[in-house]
């Protein structure tokens, strides 16, 4: 389960934080980048790529157009653009993450309630 909030005191994220805040393999969001001129972290002195919030709810976006909505790397990338000609790319990226929230919160009620269960089970007999 990913951990899909973005806390605001952090400027910079590595690439192993924005995996988990985004539960995606580093290869995936390098072969993204390659596919998607706005997704370009910066690199720090040692070559590390950096990333800010704002990407991060820019990949979350592209997550859930790929995998949510089932759109192609061309189909999502022509629809990230005309979020942003209309003006609602801030919008939609900060609703893919709260989508992505609360479907995280969901499975992990899921667990909880499985565990909660499997207790009961267990004592009950």
């Amino acid at each position: 389960m990913a951990v899909t909030t973005i806390g605001t005191t952090q400027e910079f994220f590595s690439i192993g934080e924005v995996c988990t805040l985004t539960d995606l393999k580093p290869h995936v969001l390098r072969y993204w980048e390659s596919q998607f001129r706005f997704l370009n972290p910066a690199k720090n002195r040692s070559g590390n790529r950096v990333y800010k919030a704002r990407e991060i709810e820019l990949i979350l976006l592209v997550k859930h157009l790929l995998y949510t909505d089932k759109y192609t790397i061309e189909g999502a990338r022509h629809r990230v653009e005309q979020y942003r000609r209309s003006g609602a790319l801030r919008a939609e990226s900060r609703r893919a993450l709260e989508l992505e929230t609360v479907r995280d919160l969901r499975a992990g009620l899921d667990e909880l309630l499985a565990l909660i269960d499997g207790r009961k089970a267990a004592g009950g007999q």
